[in-house]
């Protein structure tokens, strides 16, 4: 596969349609060869970001570089990007070899490399033998994998992904998510994917940027955006969160109700702050546990759900609030846990308490 591609950089993008703004002044850099994740809910303008780095929109105003190169104006076809989309657009009536083909004969790639091209594209996402296959014959995960190898057959600058896992069930999203980081890895490639699953973003992203209402309110590494979130609003769409408002107590105090809570950072600068509790951070203990490195919180067991592979329990605080920690749902587990109706104490590591501040994005 080629090595040839390509950083990405939007310069202070603003997309409007008409009275409505889709895209606030977005600036980002997307060095080549990185996995970059656009995740926000609908509506942020994630989809539109995409769009305007494929070409396939213009935007009102600031510009799209591929490296050295202006091509804020170039149409799709003169941007050397391959493209994903979410049904995947394969043609029902071709092979798969003949789908795959397909833009190399686009391209007007000389017939003797053809063939050579695609068996290597179909090796590439574990698909060797399949190109006899009508698409019909092919399953959800099948079709997912004949799609990336179109994109990739003809070695793009840049490949493009617009939430291309969001048919398939669960498992073979999760199996998918893993494929597709390996195949990252093996082919280098620079690779911009949109998608609303945070799960998702994390598991596969070198960076995440979060979008809300038109703006990137963070870029981070996965493991920084979540421990770190810049503001209310990442803490409570990245992770499992309960956010809860905070009175500031000192430069790294807040206090919650009767507890004062200790972070490991200095608190963010505003006057509405909300410490976000992490229902996996969050652990149950003894009623008269101290440990100089932890938080303690105290409330009263409401409900136990089980939830396959965990546990997740709703708890109470004493202001009618209600947080929830999670554990494995092994046996031993299970018998340690307090009922519906008990009272708890969790600790909270200081390296876990996330203070953030109210929304910042536009």
């Amino acid at each position: 596969m080629s090595t040839n591609f390509v950083p990405v950089r939007l310069e202070n993008v603003v997309k409007t349609y008409g009275f409505f703004t889709a895209l606030k002044g977005v600036s980002i850099d997307i060095r080549a060869g990185e996995f970059v994740s656009i995740l926000g809910p609908s509506g942020s303008g994630k989809t539109t970001m995409l769009q305007l780095i494929g070409g396939f929109s213009r935007p009102t105003s600031g510009h799209v570089w591929f490296g050295d190169s202006d091509v804020t104006l170039l149409p799709p076809q003169k941007r050397d990007i391959g493209v994903v989309f979410q049904n995947y657009a394969l043609f029902p009536h071709l092979s798969v070899a003949e789908n795959i083909a397909f833009p190399l004969r686009a391209r007007k790639v000389p017939g003797s490399q053809i063939a050579a091209r695609v068996e290597t594209a179909l090796a590439t996402v574990e698909l060797a033998g399949y190109g006899d296959r009508p698409i019909a014959k092919l399953s959800g995960g099948q079709r997912q994998r004949v799609a990336l190898a179109r994109a990739i057959v003809f070695e793009p600058r840049l490949i493009l992904m617009d939430e291309p896992l969001s048919a398939l069930d669960k498992n073979l999203r999760e199996t998918m998510q893993l494929e597709l980081r390996s195949l990252h890895a093996k082919l280098g490639a620079t690779i911009v994917y949109v998608t609303h699953d945070q799960r998702e973003a994390l598991t596969m992203s070198d960076r995440v940027a979060v979008m809300n209402a038109g703006s990137i309110v963070q870029i981070d590494t996965p493991r920084t955006l979540y421990s770190a979130p810049a503001d209310a609003f990442v803490a409570g769409f990245v992770g499992e969160s309960t956010l809860l408002p905070v009175v500031r107590a000192g430069t790294n105090t807040v206090r919650l109700g009767e507890a004062v809570l200790r972070s490991a950072r200095p608190l963010p600068s505003g006057e509405r702050l909300y410490i976000a509790l992490q229902a996996e951070a969050l652990l149950p203990c003894a009623a008269d546990e101290s440990d100089s490195n932890s938080n303690y919180i105290t409330g009263q067991v409401r409900d136990v759900v089980f939830q396959g592979e965990s546990l997740k329990v709703k708890v109470g605080l004493p202001d009618g609030t209600e947080i929830s920690f999670r554990v494995s749902s092994h046996h031993y587990n299970n018998i340690a846990l307090p009922y519906a109706g008990q009272d708890v104490r969790l600790k909270l590591h200081v390296e876990d308490t996330v203070i953030v501040s109210s929304v910042t994005a536009a």
